[in-house]
């Protein structure tokens, strides 16, 4: 028997303002069903091209196979109580990428930025100059020495 508050949670009460808690569903994405339906295939017509090299790093097709299990409820979730409602509701677990997955990609820029606001910006002065120069211009600012030319070490 399904659990019918599962994904969905509306906290009500003195203490809390309304609000929803809804569960993402990855499995309605247009990229993750693509993910789903070709990896496999990819994966193999990728090795069969060159048998004796494997062309698609471990950490690639790691986060490509990881990114299918985020938010999804059969790989494991976490069961959460409101003592005001007293409703359950539940909570998959993510992948914790940073690559391909939106989701944990969005969580993990938000987290950076409140670290960032949080510790780092007051602490220290901060100016920021951004200076944009269309494609024709490039090669001729470039030997007056207005732009860096970027050099690995």
């Amino acid at each position: 028997m399904s659990n019918p508050h599962a994904g969905t949670h509306q906290h009500s009460g003195p203490s809390h303002e309304p609000g929803v808690y809804r569960r993402r569903r990855p499995e309605r994405t247009v990229v993750y069903q693509l993910v789903q339906r070709e990896l496999e295939t990819w994966l193999a017509t990728r090795r069969e091209a060159d048998p004796d090299y494997d062309p698609i790093p471990h950490y690639v097709e790691q986060d490509l196979r990881r990114y299918l299990t985020c938010g999804i409820l059969a790989h494991g979730f976490a069961r959460a109580y409101c003592d005001q409602c007293g409703h359950d509701f539940l909570i998959a677990y993510s992948c914790k990428g940073r690559g391909l997955c939106p989701s944990c990609n969005s969580r993990w820029m938000a987290e950076t930025a409140a670290h960032l606001v949080d510790r780092v910006f007051p602490c220290v002065p901060v100016r920021q100059w951004v200076i944009s120069v269309r494609r024709i211009g490039r090669g001729r600012c470039r030997p007056t020495g207005l732009l860096p030319v970027y050099k690995p070490s």
